[in-house]
């Protein structure tokens, strides 16, 4: 019998995920990874998705409920050093990080995996709606759930090969209200459990006030400019902004302006009209191929480039030895240096990078 670790948040994804996963005759374990850097603020995020306290007490409810061994395993170390850090990092350098993705991939696979499989475990599955297959090239990709509306391939792009092979995401193959249904049918306890939607370590959406409360870090104002490099007023700290952004400027200029970049060297924001927050291509590093084992000359894809992107139709080449290029067919708004640019040849992941 093969063994899996489920990662088990306390939500319903991870909990049906356990259940159907032993329905199919695998020796299931559940695991829940205790990430808080902070006890006292972990008590007070009761719903706070994958992270909080209660979330240990779901889980440790639904394991009971299913019959199989639970454990909270600590990855407090390796949670501050590859997300937490990195976000903060990213931010005091103008640009918009994704936390979720570097979760993914340095805490949610690469420690738990590499803990899992010194445990003598097989796999290890989430609750992520998304599937993995293995293309008639040998490689392993992320594909689509079936249902777009709760598609989370774009989180997932990261992974590696060898991670792949070993997990499982059997709630991939549902919708989200297949799944609460069959929660109801075993009568877990967490089946009507709303969504996390947030960041989990800033659950009020003020990430400029986490960083300066938990690191100490005292954002310093400077200057609004406009394209020309006319000075338009004050800014709080680029920590405050992300390209896009028109709510929360503070600019009484009579129209709608929109944040267009944002430049750390010189403590500016740069202002500009709608328009101007248009871009016909990006460019990425940091690259990690999923579908294809290496990119060869020019090919058509989609791309998205924020986890609500639609996606957009784009020509992709190699620009340097990890410098990928992408064309737009039609002109995208609001590339955002810092999120991840995730490229799809149908329903599966390509593979993607950072946008720089």
């Amino acid at each position: 019998m093969k063994k899996v670790v489920v990662g088990m948040s306390g939500g319903v994804d991870s909990s049906v995920a356990a259940y159907l996963l032993k329905e199919q005759g695998y020796d299931v374990v559940g695991v829940t990874m205790q990430i808080w850097q902070d006890n006292e603020l972990c008590k007070t995020e009761e719903n706070n998705g994958c992270c909080g306290n209660s979330a240990v007490e779901d889980a440790r409810r639904v394991a009971a409920k299913l019959a199989i061994p639970y454990y909270v395993m600590n990855f407090k170390k390796e949670f501050k050093e590859n997300v937490i850090d990195y976000f903060v990092d990213e931010y005091k350098n103008g640009r918009t990080p994704n936390p979720c993705i570097a979760c993914n991939r340095y805490v949610k696979w690469e420690s738990l995996l590499k803990r899992s499989m010194e445990i003598g475990a097989d796999y290890i599955a989430t609750g992520h709606y998304a599937r993995v297959e293995k293309l008639s090239n040998g490689r392993f990709a992320i594909r689509n759930s079936v249902t777009a509306k709760k598609d989370q391939t774009y989180a997932l792009y990261n992974l590696t090969q060898e991670q792949l092979s070993h997990t499982l995401m059997p709630v991939g193959d549902y919708t989200k209200d297949e799944i609460r249904s069959i929660a109801e049918k075993i009568g877990i306890s967490v089946a009507n459990k709303p969504d996390s939607m947030e960041i989990c370590f800033v659950p009020d959406k003020d990430y400029a006030g986490y960083i300066q409360r938990e690191t100490g870090y005292k954002a310093v104002p400077g200057n609004f400019v406009d394209l020309e490099g006319n000075i338009l007023g004050k800014h709080q700290g680029i920590i405050h902004y992300t390209v896009g952004q028109r709510k929360g400027l503070g600019l009484a200029v009579g129209h709608p302006v929109f944040v267009v970049a944002i430049r750390p060297e010189t403590n500016e924001v740069v202002i500009g009209e709608n328009n101007d927050v248009f871009a016909p291509k990006l460019y990425a590093n940091h690259l990690n191929f999923m579908g294809i084992e290496k990119l060869d000359g020019e090919l058509r894809c989609m791309a998205k480039i924020r986890y609500s992107h639609q996606g957009a139709a784009c020509t992709i080449r190699m620009a340097g030895r990890d410098l990928l290029e992408c064309i737009f067919d039609e002109k995208q708004r609001a590339v955002t240096p810092g999120q991840a640019l995730v490229l799809y040849e149908g329903e599966h992941v390509l593979g993607g990078g950072t946008i720089i």
